[in-house]
């Protein structure tokens, strides 16, 4: 299971308890309401910013593997020139 599924379980669990823990208590309909209100913004916010991380590091990675992937090509495009270098010299 990945970590990104790991903390999407957790920020869920904590709402779902938060969400059962206001519904059972003893308060006026509209404190629920507000509470209520002040949970789901929150949780809407802590989603948000576990989002944007996530795009963050997905970001970093293919950063990296790009710059990976320009460092073969040109170590390759370097090889290749080198081995025709070659053939032309035992061709002559």
């Amino acid at each position: 299971m990945s970590k990104t599924n790991v903390v999407i379980g957790v920020l869920a669990g904590v709402a779902v308890g938060a969400l059962m823990g206001i519904l059972f208590a003893p308060d006026k309909g509209s404190e629920t309401r507000k509470k209520l209100s002040r949970k789901g913004e929150d949780t809407v916010d802590d989603l948000k910013e576990k989002f944007e991380d996530l795009l963050c590091s997905l970001s970093e990675k293919f950063e990296a593997a790009k710059e990976e992937a320009s460092e073969l090509y040109e170590k390759g495009k370097h090889s290749a020139e080198e081995y025709k270098k070659e053939l032309k010299s035992h061709l002559s």
